[in-house]
């Protein structure tokens, strides 16, 4: 057997560049590259085996062991789960700080290639800087953390083990049923450590993905569901984008005259000005979606997990007849809400039960125009609040207006966290597909800048637009700094509330006046923060990092500013002064939250009954 001597952490990189995932016959390289932040735990390890790398890889510098990591979600994302890169980082504190991260990626189904540092596996100079010492288990260090946020983790604590390692680490990264993070933690000495590592393992390695077929048993049950419903709604799911099923989806639609609605991850699988398009469903769906989804006998599930947000808690379908058929890749979400399963990928799925649908005659039973006139009803409602004017300022909704009008089709919109969320499920108008990138699984405040910064890596030709609350913004914007080292451009549009006014929203709707969630100082006279909004100038914090920027307070003034903003060639920043409690309400939906039973505040137990109401009203599935 012939073999090479390398390092642990060399024969990690070396393997790396081999990996390659093929796709309906389309070869490519897997891993991307590596993002890392050095310290004692990698930089004599992994990093001097990258610093002496010549193979492929592309080495990013982070600026936050979090930001980095949701730089490769985004970026893994909006590669559809094509590619890859891994993220590396020292022991203890920055180790740590990718879990969240970690958290994000598995949620979503999003591959991501963690290697934190961890303690020596030797123990010689234990306790070693930052190693945390648990005395009832010695085997524990900070890289335990990572067990419930990955779908695979393991500890290289000799360097052949990296052979077994890396090879369930690729398998699990690039199985469409069981993606996620994945955590390889690297013991700093064994990172150094050297082993005959035979040539084969750095073979090129093609991961073939098989679009998984229905089984024949599957589809037969499925068309015994499909008689007699008259009723149906589709819910497409981030597994349609995933599969690159969209033409497939709406060929199923038009075959049987089903309407289509979209949760966050699905968004853009359908034309939004497609007459079966009817938009977001659930706590942030549009009054069309919403109103179908109440009285649907057949919901239609394709490729999502169907979050609280997609189901409104559950109180979505109202229908007592109403039944679920689930088409998704992974067994777990496809038996959710007692439905009839078809584990498959989605484009072979809906391809096999277009066909056998077909062969039955059966179709739809909406009424001639109902679903055009919802949609339309719906669509006068989106012209009203896009074109939303206010005597105080701009209106959030009024900005989204223009920003959608503006900045073209193709171009890529990112988003996570605050109201925006909501608003843009319910209102952004998509004509392409893969240009409405939405984190809410975990809506994790912070992903926006980093993971606009992985859009952009993942798509140069595109232009990309994150979205962000000034409240997200202040979590983390570190990775800003990371696209202009790497002249990788993408626009910042910051809305400034002053707080967290989605929460404070959400306070006022369950009783509260309202407290703790406004940017604003702390009033002597009361204690508390009532005091006057604190005056933060974000579009000069953008500046002083090297990027350009813009401050507007109208829709004339971002409408100019985004023009000037795709003449740019570096990142920038617009910083929109809109009026808090300007995003949208629900339309027909309802979210469950715990409201306490007991309190001194009338309005606040005033919204606890309505809420058993709508306990009383759910369906248990």
């Amino acid at each position: 057997m012939r073999t090479v001597r390398l390092t642990m952490a060399q024969a990690l990189l070396k393997f790396l560049e081999q990996q390659y995932i093929s796709v309906d016959g389309v070869e490519q390289p897997f891993v991307k590259g590596v993002i890392g932040i050095f310290g004692h735990g990698n930089v004599t390890g992994l990093g001097e085996a990258l610093e002496r790398n010549s193979g492929r890889l592309v080495y990013i510098q982070g600026k936050n062991e979090q930001g980095m990591v949701h730089t490769a979600t985004a970026f893994a994302k909006q590669s559809r789960r094509r590619q890859i890169y891994a993220c590396t980082t020292s022991i203890g504190p920055g180790a740590l700080n990718m879990v969240t991260g970690a958290a994000t990626a598995t949620i979503n189904r999003i591959p991501v290639l963690l290697l934190p540092g961890d303690n020596f596996a030797s123990r010689q100079p234990d306790p070693v800087l930052q190693q945390i010492e648990v005395d009832s288990d010695y085997t524990v260090s900070a890289a335990d953390c990572f067990k419930p946020v990955s779908r695979y983790w393991d500890r290289i604590v000799r360097p052949e083990q990296l052979i077994s390692a890396a090879m369930n680490a690729m398998r699990v990264l690039t199985d469409p049923a069981e993606t996620g993070a994945v955590t390889l933690a690297l013991p700093q000495d064994v990172q150094a450590e050297a082993y005959d590592y035979p040539e084969s393992f750095f073979a090129k390695r093609v991961w073939v993905v098989d679009r998984r077929p229905p089984s024949a048993e599957s589809i037969a049950r499925a068309v015994r569901l499909l008689a007699g419903k008259k009723r149906p709604l589709i819910i497409a799911g981030g597994g349609v984008r995933y599969s690159e099923a969209e033409r497939e989806l709406t060929a199923f639609a038009e075959a049987f005259g089903i309407p289509v609605a979209e949760t966050q991850a699905g968004k853009s699988s359908i034309a939004w000005n497609h007459p079966l398009a009817v938009g977001g469903v659930g706590v942030t769906g549009t009054l069309a979606a919403n109103r179908l989804a109440r009285e649907a006998d057949l919901i239609i599930g394709v490729g999502t997990r169907y979050s609280d947000f997609t189901t409104a808690s559950k109180w979505a379908f109202r229908n007592p007849d109403v039944s679920f058929l689930n088409l998704n890749v992974n067994a777990f979400d496809a038996a959710k809400l007692s439905g009839v399963s078809l584990v498959c990928d989605a484009k072979a799925g809906l391809t096999a039960l277009l066909e056998a649908a077909k062969q039955t005659g059966w179709r739809g039973g909406y009424a001639d125009g109902e679903i055009a006139a919802l949609k339309a009803e719906w669509d006068r409602e989106v012209d009203r609040l896009y074109g939303l004017e206010s005597e105080q300022g701009l209106t959030q909704t009024r900005a989204l207006g223009v920003i959608n009008e503006t900045i073209g089709p193709d171009a890529v919109i990112l988003n996570a966290s605050g109201s925006l969320p909501g608003d843009l499920h319910r209102l952004w108008r998509c004509e392409r597909p893969n240009t409405y990138h939405m984190e809410y699984g975990f809506s994790c405040m912070g992903y926006e800048v980093s993971g606009g910064f992985g859009v952009a890596l993942a798509e140069p030709d595109r232009e990309v637009y994150a979205l962000v609350g000034d409240g997200g913004y202040l979590m983390l914007h570190s990775e800003l700094l990371t696209s202009l080292q790497e002249r990788t451009k993408f626009t910042i549009l910051l809305f400034n509330n002053h707080g967290y006014q989605c929460i404070h929203n959400l306070q006022r709707e369950n009783g509260s006046d309202g407290f703790g969630n406004e940017f604003r100082f702390r009033d002597e006279a009361t204690g508390r923060l009532t005091g006057e909004y604190l005056p933060v100038d974000y579009a000069a914090n953008a500046a002083s990092f090297g990027a350009k920027s813009y401050k507007v307070g109208t829709a004339e003034e971002l409408r100019e500013a985004l023009l000037k903003a795709k003449e740019e060639k570096t990142t920038v920043l617009i910083e929109i002064a809109v009026l808090p409690g300007t995003n949208t309400g629900g339309y027909e939906s309802w979210w469950n939250v715990g409201v306490p039973e007991v309190s001194v505040c009338e309005k606040v137990t005033a919204a606890y009954e309505r809420r058993k109401e709508r306990i009383e009203e759910i369906r248990i599935f």
